[in-house]
Parts: C-alpha cells; structure tokens; sequence
C-alpha cells in the first residue's frame, strides 16, 4: 500500500514552484539579461511584486522615507502567494532589513551589501572589501551598518557617469545606452582601486550592474586569469587521496605568462582552502 506521506499533496499556497520572492522598485528603465528584474536571469522560477511609489529616486536619494509599510505589505503579499525567502531589487533597503525580516517569518535579504562581511573574511591579510554602488552621495554608514558592514567600508557611486545614474536613478529616459553604462561601472571600480589599493574584492550594491560585473572584474584585474571566458573548475577524478580537481582558466600574455599565472591561481585555492579548514592531500 502507498504510504500516507507520498499520497497527500500539500497545500497553504497560491502558486507553488517559485520559492524565491522579490520586491520590485517601481521603474521603467530596460533590464537587460543578468539584472534581477530581467525573469530570464534565473534559472528557476521567481515572483515579482513591485512596491508602488518606491520610485529609484526616493528610495536612492531620499532613504525611502515613508516606505516602510508598502514594502512590508508587499512582502507579505509575495509569502502568502508562496515564497519562502524573499530580496529586494536595492542595496539601498538595508535599511529595512530588521523591519521586513520580523515581518514576514521567511528568510529576508534586502541588500547585496549583505555580503560584504562573508567576502571579507575570505581575503588574505592586508586586503579588503569595496563597494561599487549606484550613488556614493547618499550611501550612509547607517545602510552599512544594518547588514553588518563595517562603516569605513570604502565605496565609489556612478553619480558621476554619463548614462547608468542618470536613467536608472533620475530617470531621464526610458531607453540606456549599455556600453556607456557598462564604462560607468567600470569607472567607479578603477576610481575605487585607486584610491584604496588595498581593495581584494568587489562587491556590487546595485543588482542592475551584474551584466557589466564580468568587464568590471577584468579591468580592475592586475596580473590575473582573465574573467572572460570563465574559469571553471571539475572533478578530474576521485582516489583513495581525495578529490581531484582541474582547473581551467584563460591568461592574456601581456599581463604574465603561464608560469606566473598557475602560481597565482594556485596560491588563491591553497589561501581559500585554509581558509576553510581543509588541508590538500598532496
């Protein structure tokens, strides 16, 4: 006879299958393939609420003063169709982490900044993060402070660049020129290097900027593997040692040749893997 557990379909919900849920800013700005807003970006199903009046502007430039209670309405409207963990579009809504947490009894991440004190502690001594955000005018200590960043963490904003700040945030136009968006990231990162040249890891506090992470990542790239293509690693076989793996990864020749690089690379997976606790076999 079937047992009781595998007959019995369960219910509570009003869509199943999308378990992750996220807060929409309300914007009409094009979301390419990779940002958050673009539902091809996932490979699984997510919902979609957009919290009405949360404009860009007055969550980025005004501290989404009285917006409280329409993002927590919404949040409890993406639960109770059947989310099971829910984010935001904004890094800016750190601020309301406490708040939409409490609220709701799923898990909540309301900021990319989040990351921040995990990627710190997988850098070497001496290195640190920074954050490339939308607008460093406006950025606070108190939106460091509510996902558990440190307040001196250093940050470069996009105020200043021809085309990414003015449509996302002032919303100026509904169309966006991608390479002159892409050059704007990739100005704050190089201003952010240069100015802090310890900088170890970048993180990005606007979740319309990972389709241009990858052009960041080489241009602020010294002497490393190049970030196009993307190195991958696999599982090359399994012995009574352990595990092994092979990496594959490409070089430009101008920045170091392949003996130079194989150290470098190696030197970062023996660094995370102490990092971890776990020691190689050989």
């Amino acid at each position: 006879m079937e047992p009781a557990h595998a007959r019995i379909a369960r219910g509570g919900k009003a869509v199943y299958g999308a378990r992750v849920g996220i807060l929409m800013l309300e914007a009409r700005f094009p979301r390419i393939p990779g940002d958050m807003g673009n539902a091809t970006t996932w490979p699984f199903p997510v919902l979609y609420r957009v919290v009405r009046g949360a404009s860009p502007e007055k969550v980025v430039l005004h501290g989404a003063r009285g917006l409280l209670p329409d993002f927590i309405a919404a949040a409890k409207e993406l639960v109770d169709l059947g989310a099971e963990a829910l984010t935001t579009n904004c890094g800016f809504l750190s601020l309301f982490q406490q708040e939409l947490a409490a609220a709701v009894g799923v898990p909540v991440a309301t900021s990319s900044m989040m990351q921040v004190r995990w990627v710190q502690a997988t850098l070497p001594p001496g290195k640190r993060v920074g954050i490339v955000t939308v607008s460093g005018a406006t950025l606070t200590p108190q939106h460091l402070e509510a996902v558990g960043a440190l307040r001196d963490t250093p940050f470069v904003g996009t105020e200043n660049g021809r085309e990414f700040f003015r449509v996302l945030i002032k919303a100026e136009k509904d169309d966006m020129d991608v390479a002159l968006a892409r050059q704007d990231i990739v100005d704050a990162g190089r201003t952010l290097v240069a100015r802090h040249p310890d900088i170890g890891a970048i993180v990005l506090e606007c979740t319309n900027m990972p389709p241009y992470a990858a052009a960041l990542r080489e241009a602020v790239l010294s002497g490393g593997p190049l970030a196009e293509p993307t190195p991958k690693s696999r599982i090359a076989g399994i012995d009574q040692s352990g595990v092994r793996y092979k990496l594959k990864y490409h070089i430009d020749p101008r920045r170091g040749g392949p003996g130079k690089m194989r150290h470098l690379v190696l030197d970062h997976v023996l660094h995370h893997l102490q990092k971890a606790g776990l020691t190689p076999a050989y």
